[in-house]
């Protein structure tokens, strides 16, 4: 086995990675950029170098400087993880030529793979099934949109050196298709540096299931069965589990052996993914290879009881794959949650800042490695790459964690996640837990009615109007407010200081303002001898704190106990109770007093990010939700939409500029 291996990227893959070298006594080498010094990867692996400035292609694509560390510190191999330089052939080209083993496939099969239009070719002569589409070099505008009124709509359009559902495009009537070719182009050659697309029929009600595969230098090639990772958003997968739900043995043997003869058509070596376009029916279509390991590869290693990790660095050390086909076997059942630091109510608008609170539920241990299975049915796994305290940068991706849960079948998988994400809290930043939890207790989920478009299908239902807070959420951010004001008072030992609300014959009556989005709930506060009176707009309950252990609590409501956990993050109370997070933002009169509103008129920036577009001149008249411009930030597009009809004043940035978090954009004036 290696004695050193470098991890060239950062994040959870970087502390995956890390982990099973830990246990398998190899030394493991951290690279890292400027905004990554102080970040968890950095401190779990045995030595780390700093290569570069926070842009990655300064920093984590500097494929000379990794090799170059790689080199310095003795290393012997180089893990890519996946994104940045994972399926660069030149990459590995390059550390086979400064002597150095990358653990992933040959160059050859990288390339092979790299480009959607070729592996389709490939795939053809394979024998492997193929999705109706164009797949060719001509990359007119007015070609391919003969192609695709020949193959009929809807269509996708798809970067051919694409991935992460970046680069993609629906495309609904042919009218539509020069201006979604024009965005797919656009955000393909930023993305990728290729403008290539390739035109396929879109199917309505598809499923995405993927085929696990490995192969080491020997011959040997294996499935290690499916995961299906339908449930999408913007073409990037939100929740996957393992095994597929329906899968029948024969459906799952025809789909294994393709995706086998999909990995030896192009001499593949080590941990790759064959995904499937599949039809409600039980067809199926070659979508594309990951030649790489994946983001939701641990629902695998859950149900099978192997470490993927491992069986990567036994292969590139040359050793034989761990199992034949025969013996492997699926165990139980597997779900994995991707946690993102993003807002899902404002179309899943990344979101930065720091993790100032963080829980998790509670992991149990998932022994990977030697093939067993735990009996334990409520087994829980986290991999993350931050702490609390951490920052999620705009230079990253905004991933928070993977909550991946097992059990003993579907049902029971389902009933441990719902729970796993009741538990896991997060304040700084938006997050998508609440998200997922409604996505996984919903009706269609819950019961396998599967495919690519179930979000927005059931929009709805996972996006509900939010209902008034009660009583009792108020009660437990004004019980962690009042108590706070007593034990700092009690601390302080002023009496000056003391807030307990001693009033000489009389009782200490007063309001505590505290609102959400749309709504303000004036929480009136009388003083008891022990405990309060309160209520909304007159002090009609009786409320007692009964128990108060930092954030959490336990008071009672007329008698009701009710339990949670209040973090305060300066006038924001963050109430977690029952499941759920609440948000309500506290109007302290002294703190805020003197304030003036905000300017009106101004159109921000979300985050930090790069104009690319701007779809209006100056002066002109514009109707309500019209596209004014599209930024990026955080590799994705977002449209900058007119709030109101009126007319746009001033342009402030061009296309190419960089653009602040907060930063006006233009000046628009309302009708």
């Amino acid at each position: 086995m290696f004695n050193k291996i470098l991890i060239a990227n950062r994040g959870e893959i970087a502390c995956r990675v890390a982990a099973t070298a830990h246990r398998l006594g190899v030394k493991s080498v951290a690279v890292y950029s400027e905004a990554d010094a102080n970040a968890k990867h950095v401190a779990v692996c045995d030595e780390s170098v700093l290569i570069g400035p926070p842009p990655a292609k300064e920093s984590y694509l500097r494929a000379d400087k990794i090799i170059e560390v790689a080199l310095a510190t003795g290393a012997q191999a180089i893990h890519p993880g996946y994104g940045f330089l994972s399926e660069n052939d030149e990459f590995a080209e390059a550390c086979a030529k400064a002597g150095l083993v990358f653990i992933g496939p040959p160059a050859s099969a990288i390339r092979a793979m790299g480009s959607k239009s070729a592996a389709k070719a490939l795939m053809e002569k394979a024998n492997v099934p193929l999705v109706p589409g164009y797949h060719g070099d001509n990359q007119d505008a007015d070609f391919l949109r003969e192609q695709a009124d020949k193959i009929g709509y809807p269509v996708l359009l798809k970067a051919s050196a694409g991935g992460g559902g970046k680069g993609m495009r629906i495309v609904e009537k042919s009218e539509d298709f020069k201006a979604a070719l024009e965005s797919c182009k656009r955000e393909a050659i930023n993305s990728f540096g290729d403008d290539k697309v390739l035109v396929e029929k879109y199917l309505t009600r598809p499923r995405h299931i993927e085929i696990q595969v490995f192969a080491d230098t020997h011959g040997n090639c294996v499935y290690l069965f499916e995961r299906d990772c339908s449930v999408q958003r913007r073409h990037q997968k939100v929740l996957e589990e393992a095994p597929a739900p329906g899968m029948t043995e024969e459906r799952r043997r025809a789909m294994g052996e393709a995706a086998v003869a999909a990995a030896k058509a192009v001499g593949y070596v080590g941990a790759g993914t064959v995904e499937f376009i599949a039809n409600q029916d039980g067809s199926f279509y070659f979508m594309e290879m990951n030649t790489r390991l994946q983001v939701e590869h641990p629902v695998t290693e859950m149900i099978t009881g192997h470490d993927l990790v491992e069986w990567q660095l036994r292969v590139a050390f040359g050793e034989t794959l761990p199992k034949q086909q025969d013996e492997l076997r699926i165990h139980g059942h597997a779900l994995e949650a991707r946690i993102y630091a993003e807002n899902p109510e404002k179309g899943f608008l990344p979101s930065i800042g720091t993790l100032q609170h963080m829980h998790t539920p509670e992991a149990v241990s998932f022994q990977l490695g030697n093939g067993v299975v735990p009996g334990n049915p409520a087994a829980v796994r986290i991999d993350s790459g931050v702490r609390e305290g951490d920052a999620i940068s705009p230079f990253y991706d905004p991933m928070i964690a993977k909550l991946i849960v097992w059990g003993n079948d579907r049902e029971e998988a389902l009933a441990h996640m719902s729970q796993a994400l009741s538990e896991f809290q997060v304040v700084g930043l938006s997050a998508n837990v609440a998200f997922l939890k409604r996505l996984v207790e919903s009706r269609p989920f819950s019961q396998a009615d599967l495919d690519t478009g179930l979000i927005e299908r059931n929009h709805d239902a996972l996006f509900p109007q939010a209902a008034p807070v009660s009583l009792q959420i108020l009660g437990l951010a004004a019980a962690s407010l009042l108590s706070a004001e007593q034990n700092d008072g009690i601390a302080a030992n002023d009496p000056w200081a003391n807030t307990s609300g001693w009033r000489m014959n009389t009782a200490l009556m007063r309001t505590l303002e505290f609102a959400e989005e749309a709504t303000t709930y004036p929480v009136s506060v009388s003083y008891r001898d022990a405990g309060w009176n309160i209520g909304v707009g007159a002090p009609s309950s009786v409320m007692t704190l009964v128990e108060r252990k930092g954030q959490h609590l336990v008071i009672k409501v007329d008698g009701t106990a009710v339990r949670g956990t209040v973090v305060r993050a300066a006038d924001v109370f963050h109430v977690f109770t029952g499941g759920a997070h609440y948000v309500l933002n506290y109007n302290d009169p002294l703190a805020h007093a003197g304030e003036a509103e905000a300017e009106g008129g101004r159109l921000t920036a979300p985050m930090p990010g790069k104009i690319v577009a701007l779809l209006v001149d100056k002066g002109k008249t514009v109707e309500k939700g019209t596209p004014l411009l599209i930024m990026e930030a955080m590799k994705m597009e977002h449209t900058i939409a007119a709030p109101a009809n009126g007319t746009v004043e001033e342009l402030l940035y061009a296309v190419g500029d960089q653009v602040a978090e907060g930063a006006q954009l233009l000046a628009f004036k309302a009708a």
